[in-house]
């Protein structure tokens, strides 16, 4: 039993290292084709993709807020206080 939980565990940590580093994949062509996304925004899209949303679908909706927002600053993506 005990060498099933360390099993995974093991490929737990594997899966998670696997999955950051897909991120990180993600996010340099993201920024080499200066998307504007942040890690943050682009691992939900990953996410939104992986649940089987349309990613084309997706890309639209995201150009459609852009294009009704304007660009965000750094100010309006800061967490409100109360």
């Amino acid at each position: 039993m005990i060498f099933q939980v360390e099993e995974l565990l093991h490929m737990d940590a594997d899966a998670a290292k696997t999955a950051r580093e897909s991120l990180d994949l993600a996010f340099q062509m993201s920024n080499i084709l200066d998307t504007g996304l942040d890690r943050h925004t682009l691992s939900i899209l990953i996410a939104l993709c992986d649940l089987g949303l349309n990613a084309e679908a997706l890309a639209a909706v995201v150009k459609e807020l852009r294009n009704d927002l304007g660009p965000l600053t750094p100010q309006d993506a800061a967490p409100h206080g109360p």
